[in-house]
């Protein structure tokens, strides 16, 4: 029985149908409930022009605002829905802070949205979902968005 289950999301329509699974899952063995999102670094783009670090700065923390506020309205889902969840936002590359996360938390569970992308789409675009699977300490349940 999982006692710590983690739920990495995008916010997607992908995510929005493991967040529910997630949350059926911690509620029906009493475990808690980590929701993580990854912030991908700004990267500067060449031939836009000079944009200072100042704009850098603020554009990150805007990105980081948002982020939280989402976590934040699914957390006060979970509690309305009695399971113990807390909230993290992380900043890296999302599937190699979803696995080192998983790791350091000891989780038990990972549920998490896919996109179900194939062919073409898949090789430009990758699948953070396989790469965890791949790289996880624990299972992974994956859930296709609709």
């Amino acid at each position: 029985m999982a006692r710590r289950i983690l739920h990495p999301t995008d916010f997607s329509g992908a995510s929005r149908a493991a967040f529910r699974k997630a949350i059926e899952m911690a509620k029906s063995s009493h475990a808690e409930l980590l929701l993580v999102h990854v912030l991908n670094p700004i990267m500067p783009v060449a031939g836009e022009g000079y944009v200072s670090p100042k704009m850098y700065d603020e554009i990150a923390a805007s990105t980081r605002a948002w982020a939280q506020k989402q976590l934040d309205r699914l957390l006060a889902q979970a509690k309305k829905a009695r399971v113990r969840a807390k909230g993290f936002v992380l900043e890296g590359v999302p599937h190699e802070q979803i696995v080192r996360f998983a790791k350091s938390k000891r989780v038990d569970l990972v549920v998490m949205g896919t996109h179900g992308r194939t062919g073409l789409a898949k090789l430009f675009v990758g699948s953070v979902a396989a790469r965890v699977v791949a790289a996880a300490p624990c299972p992974v349940l994956t859930v296709r968005g609709k």
